[in-house]
């Protein structure tokens, strides 16, 4: 018995559901009462067999009725129905919401994990199979919470009283029916291991059903643009067919099971049947018995199922423990200290990168005193947007280090380090909320004065007064009501209201038009004074006002300076200024403009 709800569960499988009911723990006391009431559920059970034993002796044998008997019956049994109910409620109530926040715990510990792991974690992953794995996955994992626990807390005890019961009855004919179980374990092991391994595969076509949708809603101009709707019509449908296949061989591999037991049950009681008719059995207790076997068929039926469930259930956490046992590379050391935000110097030291073990940087060395705005300027690939990236360490350098006032980043708390830098990308991250909450994300303890102060400085208030609701107008997702200027003054606005004494700017202005850039320039300009700036753009005149230009070439410093000594040279600065300006209506071959 002890081995019936598991007779294939692997070390692996134990593994990860040990690990599942780790979270169970700080609830124990609501599932220690699930339990209770579910065996006082499974003990009501045995006592309705043993009432309906009673009221079949005392009702039906001429020798034994009587009307205080009936009454007696009548009264207990329907009482009885009331307690089992209670009883049943209770427990599965208790179970479920033990399941259900032991998801919620699980989507809020992945959801958490996410926004720690480093950027090259999410440069390897679709964003729709983590989507999948955050909501799909983990409703699968409640069943194996909730479901399995809530079977285990009633039916081993049901399937116990009950059998107590039939051996009481008639210990031979019990034995001979227990004899039966062994036949119920083979096709459960066969089932469990199918259930397992197309329940992994559903949930994997799952991710990709959901990656593609997720890349069409956020791509749905270009797809109609280039009159792509066909093609990933018919991209949707093949993933949705190959999930639909797997789907049906996991509902093949549960529903399959279930009339197996049954077919074995109806041998059973056909032979506890026959045996009453050659040991003339009491009718009172061929009732009871038929009874207690009848119910003794749902304790086999749950805990043949509880496997199933189990693998289903494992398979799903399988992929949501791969989330959740990556790494945190980028962290705090045990003894950093609070950075203050006044900036006297940043110093590149032999720094070098790698992706995997593919390099990106090398050996760079450099410094700029603090208030410095520094452009980088290189070919797309150089490492520019790479390089950014490690100031706010959204990656730790693998070579050298990087120092800010002569102590390396690392040892300044993360919250504190990037609390003093500011970030405008050239792909613009707004949410869809009003246009006050994006220019005040990140910045705590503001009012409307402090924003509308920075829309000011950003030459963002005229236009959002425009709008319907002023600064309460909802800008839809990746704010999608407004132009692509405006959304980078908003960006800019809340860089301005933030305040960070460092300041990146990467490619913020090349998607925009002429009367858009001129209005944010004009708020960048305002954005970079009395501040260290890094910039990265592939229009060298807004450049020429920052001191030093660094230029890369795959990965290396292979120019420093000014903009007027730089074009002194005959180097690589001095040849994407040439294509950019002297040679624009005629471009000649050579390296090509610098892109981020």
């Amino acid at each position: 018995m002890k081995n019936a709800p598991f007779p294939s569960m692997t070390p692996e499988t134990l593994t990860v559901y040990k690990r599942l009911l780790e979270y169970v723990r700080p609830y124990w006391k609501r599932l220690a009462l699930g339990f209770l009431l579910g065996t006082l559920f499974a003990g009501s059970n045995a006592g309705l067999v043993w009432l309906v034993r009673g009221g079949f002796v005392h009702i039906f044998d001429p020798h034994q009725s009587g009307t205080g008997a009936f009454l007696l019956f009548a009264v207990l049994f329907p009482l009885a129905a009331v307690f089992r109910g209670l009883f049943d409620f209770g427990s599965k109530y208790l179970i479920k919401w033990v399941g259900n926040r032991v998801v919620m715990d699980l989507r809020n510990a992945l959801f958490v994990h996410l926004t720690v792991l480093p950027l090259s974690f999410f440069s390897r992953s679709r964003s729709g199979e983590l989507m999948s794995r955050a909501t799909n996955d983990t409703a699968l994992i409640e069943r194996a919470v909730s479901t399995v626990i809530a079977d285990v807390a009633k039916q081993p005890m049901t399937f116990l009283f009950m059998a107590i019961t039939l051996f009481v009855l008639d210990w031979k004919l019990a034995l001979g029916s227990v004899l039966l179980l062994p036949l119920c374990l083979v096709p459960i092991r066969r089932f469990g291991r199918w259930m397992r391994r197309y329940s992994r595969q559903a949930q994997e076509r799952m991710a990709d059903l959901t990656s593609i949708l997720h890349e069409i809603l956020g791509g749905v101009r270009i797809v109609k643009a280039y009159g792509m709707e066909r093609y990933e019509q018919e991209r949707f449908a093949h993933q949705n067919n190959i999930f639909f296949g797997r789907q049906m061989r996991a509902v093949v591999a549960r529903a399959g099971l279930e009339p197996i037991i049954v077919v074995i049950s109806c041998v059973g009681i056909v032979a506890v049947v026959a045996y009453t008719r050659w040991a003339s059995m009491a009718g009172a207790d061929l009732i009871a018995f038929i009874t207690a076997m009848v119910m003794l068929y749902e304790p086999i039926k749950k805990m043949s199922a509880l496997h199933l469930h189990i693998q289903q259930s494992c398979a799903a956490a399988d992929r949501l423990f791969e989330v959740l046992d990556k790494s945190i590379v980028v962290n705090n050391r045990p003894d950093a200290v609070e950075f203050d935000g006044h900036v006297e110097k940043i110093t590149f030291e032999n720094v070098g990168f790698a992706y995997d073990d593919e390099p990106v940087l090398h050996d760079l060395s450099f410094e700029i005193a603090g208030g410095t705005k520094l452009a980088l300027v290189g070919s797309s690939g150089s490492g520019k947007t790479t390089l950014v990236n490690l100031v706010p360490r959204f990656a730790d350098v693998t070579a050298g280090r990087i120092l800010l006032n002569g102590r390396d980043l690392r040892d300044y708390t993360l919250v504190s380090l990037r609390r003093a830098i500011g970030m405008v990308t050239q792909d613009t991250v707004l949410f869809n909320d009003t246009v006050a909450k994006n220019i005040a994300y990140g910045s705590e303890g503001v009012n409307d004065g402090h924003i509308e102060a920075a829309a000011h400085k950003a030459h963002a208030h005229d236009f959002i007064s425009a709008l319907p609701d002023g600064y309460r107008t909802m800008i839809g997702e990746q704010g999608v009501r407004l132009s692509g200027g405006q959304c980078q003054r908003l960006a800019i606005a809340r860089a301005i209201l933030r305040n960070p004494p460092i300041m990146i700017l990467d490619e913020a202005t090349s998607a925009l038009d002429t009367e858009s850039e001129r209005y944010v320039q004009a708020a960048l300009d305002h954005l970079m004074t009395g501040r260290t700036v890094f910039v990265i753009s592939h229009r060298l005149s807004t450049l020429t006002h920052c001191n030093p230009i660094i230029v890369l070439e795959k990965g290396r410093l292979v120019e420093q300076g000014d903009h007027a000594a730089l074009i002194e040279r005959d180097g690589l600065y001095r040849r994407f200024h040439a294509l950019q300006f002297e040679n624009a209506a005629s471009p000649t071959p050579g390296p090509r403009p610098p892109t981020s």
